[in-house]
């Protein structure tokens, strides 16, 4: 098995519920576009902008987190635990750092899948959403730091219901608290700067700026930063599991 087979095998398993996948990628943010933007969004301005202005990319970039950290996260748990199919990738000539790579990309992929349909959908509520370079660069750079993220949790965890508390107490909070619906400054300072720190906020921060400008590349490093540190720590996660 190669890096290529890695990806092949996900890309394969992707097609075969191609239909449940954009389904359920749809349904979550359409929900919320319905009840945020026609439901609230032209009676609330943020910053200057109308909220439904204001909340799509913070949907774009909870969205794209939870499905690159979900994709990863559960299938190594499920390969590893159950199916007993890690043991054999792992057998396999590939590396761990080419199998991290690979998963990794795979994260990235699905992401950047689920976000489009997103944008797709978001055009019905508000077609000022300008889709430039630097948005693209931030939406990857926060599906790969959540796809490293749901690797190593989907390597270090024990049971299928771990994962439930991972999702429960780390993903859902930071869904919500970081700026993805609400901006940051409504909390105390101190708590602020905490929320600030996170990957999701600086993703949020990052794709509104590239949908309206001017672009920091703040953003970017610290996201870019996030993976090269992150991602060494998977890959001795990937070699200590073999």
């Amino acid at each position: 098995m190669t890096f290529k087979a890695v990806i092949w095998k996900d890309w394969i398993v992707f097609l075969n519920k191609i239909a449940s996948n954009t389904i359920s990628a749809v349904v979550g943010p359409t929900l919320y576009l319905l009840a945020f933007g026609w439901g609230i969004g032209g009676q609330v301005s943020v910053a200057g902008q109308s909220y439904v202005s204001f909340v799509i990319p913070g949907i774009v970039a909870m969205n794209s987190m939870s499905v690159s950290f979900g994709i990863i996260a559960s299938s190594l748990n499920i390969s590893r635990l159950y199916d007993k199919t890690f043991e054999a990738e792992m057998m396999s000539p590939i590396t761990p750092v080419a199998y991290t790579m690979a998963k990794v990309a795979v994260g990235i992929g699905r992401g950047i899948y689920c976000a489009t349909l997103i944008i797709a959908v978001s055009l019905l509520f508000d077609r000022s959403l300008v889709l430039s370079p630097y948005f693209l660069l931030v939406l990857a750079l926060n599906c790969a730091v959540f796809s490293i993220i749901g690797f190593i949790v989907g390597l270090l965890i024990k049971s299928h219901g771990d994962m439930a508390k991972v999702s429960n107490f780390v993903i859902t909070p930071m869904s919500f608290l970081c700026g993805t619906l609400f901006p940051l400054d409504r909390f105390p300072v101190l708590l602020r700067a905490l929320f600030e720190f996170l990957p999701l906020s600086m993703a949020v921060t990052g794709l509104r700026q590239g949908a309206a400008g001017p672009n920091s590349w703040v953003v970017p490093a610290v996201l870019a930063a996030w993976c090269l540190v992150l991602f060494p720590v998977a890959v001795n996660v990937c070699k200590k599991a073999e």
